[in-house]
């Protein structure tokens, strides 16, 4: 197996690890879309998701990566947004 292989083997199984962890979050944004319909909360809270892309900026390790993990996280955070939407019509 050469370089290429190995990265992309890697890169594969990282992948399936992300999907796994993709469907916990959405059951937990299914939880998080009933609450906030039972209490009448919005969907899209600013201040929240302000704490949790500067936490998670803090805790990314090689700094270099934050504007790609920006771009990363801010589509995971509007995808539950969407499903957020979807489960509340």
């Amino acid at each position: 197996m050469n370089k290429l292989e190995i990265a992309r083997k890697k890169i594969n199984e990282i992948d399936e690890q992300m999907l796994r962890l993709f469907e916990e979050r959405m059951k937990a944004s299914e939880m998080v879309a009933e609450y906030k319909k039972e209490n009448g909360l919005p969907i899209f809270d600013g201040t929240r998701e302000q704490e949790i892309i500067a936490h998670h900026l803090e805790l990314l390790k090689d700094k270099k990566l934050a504007m790609y993990y920006l771009t990363f996280f801010e589509g995971v955070l509007s995808s539950s947004k969407d499903y957020q939407k979807d489960l509340l019509k």
